[in-house]
């Protein structure tokens, strides 16, 4: 009886420190992105486990749609890179139903490596039909999204640009820093088109 009201105890705990941290992980992504438009896309407890994340939607940072995991910045499985713990993001023009499954599988990525700016990453087998993108090149966003705290631990955001196949080729034989400037130039930063002509 005594080790099923310590169990009982101890999941009411873990559940009250999960919820601290969520409020806590919204209210920051709140902070720099202006407020959520009140949309989650929640994964099932079971994908929970196996290192899915929650996705929330905003309507302010951008002239269109950001979508962010809300899960990721104080979660002890995720490997951090050289600026700390991060949340995942994609902004659209439009509404856009591969965008949150996306970052929500994505996320458990980020449990086995760190994620950097000016990373690529081939997404072939994810992308959606009939889509330009073949691979994501991974950017910093511009301040003050870039770099915040969640509860006293330093975060930030991972920006997810989707890229055609020629941008990702170009990517490897000039360097990711080459596409971005010219990502920024043509006016695509930080938007994911998921059709639209190269600039490579």
């Amino acid at each position: 009886m005594l080790a099923w009201m310590r169990n009982l105890i101890a999941r009411s705990s873990d559940r009250d420190e999960n919820q601290r941290w969520w409020k806590a992980r919204v209210a920051a992504l709140e902070a720099v992105l202006g407020p959520c438009d009140g949309t989650v896309f929640h994964v099932s407890a079971n994908l929970h486990r196996h290192g899915f994340a929650d996705v929330l939607r905003f309507r302010q940072y951008v002239p269109g749609i950001t979508y962010v995991t809300c899960g990721l910045i104080g979660n002890p499985r995720q490997i951090p890179n050289r600026w700390g713990q991060y949340d995942l993001v994609v902004c659209t023009h439009d509404e856009d139903s591969w965008a949150p499954g996306f970052l929500s599988r994505l996320a458990k990525y980020t449990h086995d490596a760190a994620i950097h700016p000016g990373d690529t990453m081939d997404i072939h087998e994810m992308r959606p039909p009939k889509s330009d993108v073949a691979a994501i090149l991974f950017a910093r966003p511009d301040p003050p999204a870039h770099s915040f705290s969640v509860r006293g631990a330093p975060g930030g955001l991972m920006l997810c640009i989707g890229i055609t196949p020629s941008e990702f080729g170009a990517c490897k034989t000039y360097g990711s820093g080459v596409v971005t400037r010219a990502l920024r130039e043509k006016g695509i930063f930080p938007f994911t088109h998921m059709n639209r002509e190269s600039i490579a």
